[in-house]
């Protein structure tokens, strides 16, 4: 009798746990992935999240990068983007004192070496190169670096503490020539100005810059063999509170996209 009954039980049991296999199958083939998942991961990596970023950059990259922030935000619903712009050298004090700031973008390598304490990894992100803005006509017929030499010419240059202060006087101490500029202003925006109102007969801007300006200065171009690059390298700040959306953006600005921006410009590919 005993033996009957236990056998009984184990087919019982044996039929049970037949009929629960598919059903556990089928629970788990109805199982979606969460979302943001793919199969074989445990998640995709998001897009960052939206945020107010303040970006400092260069003063040469004034016009350019209104127009690189417009196109950001265009693709990126929700981050809007503010842009401080100074001279180099003003946005390394900025940069030291702990200014609230996401992103940093020079003129030089040279300033942004020495924030390395304050900065993440820098990306070159463009090149530039310098050339003679004269007055309206060039009335004094400037037509090279040694016609600045000319003590009639008022001259005005970026102070040597500026990068294109210094890219100034490095073509200039190259090619030997002595110049005693009016003025020395705190970034190529203010030079370039003092030539379009006449205060100045000419400075040594940067390319892009002096294309800005239309009829209101006449360009001369210096030799490359003359002339000096001027290299922006754009890099995070670790006092950055919006770490993610600042690292996407400078990422963003070595993209086919921005690069066109930068290129259409004038600035040099890098």
């Amino acid at each position: 009798m005993f033996p009957t009954l236990t056998r009984r039980r184990a087919a019982a049991a044996a039929l049970t746990a037949a009929l629960l296999v598919p059903l556990a199958a089928c629970g788990k083939a109805d199982e979606k992935p969460s979302a943001g998942s793919t199969p074989g991961s445990a998640s995709a990596s998001a897009e960052p999240q939206a945020a107010n970023l303040t970006v400092l950059a260069a003063s040469s990259l004034t016009d350019v990068f209104k127009a690189a922030g417009e196109a950001y935000q265009k693709a990126h619903p929700g981050t809007k983007i503010t842009f401080s712009f100074a001279g180099s050298q003003e946005l390394a004090a900025q940069v030291k004192q702990g200014a609230p700031a996401d992103a940093l973008v020079t003129a030089d390598t040279k300033t942004m070496d020495g924030l390395k304490a304050e900065t993440g990894e820098p990306t070159i992100i463009a090149k530039n190169r310098l050339v003679i803005a004269t007055g309206k006509g060039n009335p004094f017929k400037v037509d090279e670096l040694r016609d600045l030499a000319d003590t009639k010419l008022k001259v005005v240059l970026a102070a040597p503490e500026v990068p294109v202060g210094r890219y100034s006087k490095q073509i200039l101490d190259a090619q030997k020539i002595e110049v005693k500029p009016v003025s020395q202003e705190p970034n190529v925006r203010a030079v370039l100005s003092k030539v379009e109102l006449g205060e100045a007969d000419a400075g040594l801007v940067y390319k892009t810059d002096s294309a800005k300006s239309g009829d209101k200065v006449v360009t001369v171009d210096i030799p490359d063999e003359q002339n000096a690059v001027a290299s922006y390298p754009a890099a995070t700040l670790k006092q950055s509170k919006n770490t993610e959306a600042a690292a996407a953006f400078v990422a963003w600005l070595s993209t086919p996209e921005a690069q066109k921006i930068l290129q259409d410009a004038g600035f040099q590919k890098v």
